[in-house]
């Protein structure tokens, strides 16, 4: 269903980006954004899935600026590295990339993001510094880092209470400084939207994708 394109953000920089369309006319834009493990095929999958309920769908390499085509799976060794280009890259950057990516997507309606894990972190940034029309962050660690910030647009969260990155404390004081987002907290650990993973929960997994689609349904269309 998809292809890959490139979009340049403003300060110069070229990246790759997974574009999935829908059958007809899109009823408006989400933003998908990678886990640590880059655009790999569960996120060309996630991105896939968003296109057949109607979306037109981006998922922008944010690691292009440190590795270009960084796409691994699952392993301990994967998890190092991708915690350690996660880490070569300024958060300032990757909201360039994302700012160019829901640039792009304005064509096709109302633009709406979610990201999971590294991916929910910068959904909060898009919601806090670049603003659209609704934003949804799958258990996204660095969000309690970032929780002075005021986002622009509506916010859906998912976290695992079995999640040993996310401590319920951070959970609770995101909830405590934004009471207006809608926090959603599973009996599961962290990653359980991914069906490549040993976290995956099924159950779980229906029913924050289910809160995630009404959630765009009535702000992005």
């Amino acid at each position: 269903m998809g292809k890959t394109i490139q979009l340049t953000a403003a300060d110069g920089h070229t990246f790759d980006v997974y574009q999935a369309m829908p059958a007809g006319t899109p009823k408006g834009a989400i933003l998908v954004i990678q886990e640590i493990f880059g655009v790999n095929s569960h996120m060309k999958e996630v991105a896939d899935s968003y296109a057949a309920e109607g979306y037109a769908v981006m998922a922008p390499a944010l690691f292009d600026r440190a590795v270009r085509n960084f796409d691994v799976g699952y392993t301990p060794e994967d998890i190092a590295s991708g915690r350690d280009t996660r880490a070569a890259i300024d958060w300032a950057d990757s909201v360039k990339d994302m700012q160019a990516t829901v640039d792009a997507l304005k064509a096709h309606g109302k633009v709406g993001s979610v990201g999971y894990c590294y991916g929910g972190s910068c959904s909060w940034l898009v919601a806090t510094r670049i603003g659209v029309a609704a934003s949804v962050c799958y258990y996204g660690g660095q969000i309690a880092m970032f929780k002075a910030e005021q986002p622009k647009n509506p916010v859906m969260m998912h976290f695992g209470e079995k999640d040993h990155g996310i401590p319920m404390t951070d959970v609770e004081a995101i909830r405590k400084t934004h009471p207006q987002a809608q926090v959603f907290v599973y009996p599961a650990g962290h990653g359980f939207n991914c069906d490549h993973r040993a976290d995956y929960n099924a159950e779980c997994a229906a029913e924050a994708r289910s809160r995630t689609l009404a959630f765009f349904a009535q702000h992005v269309g």
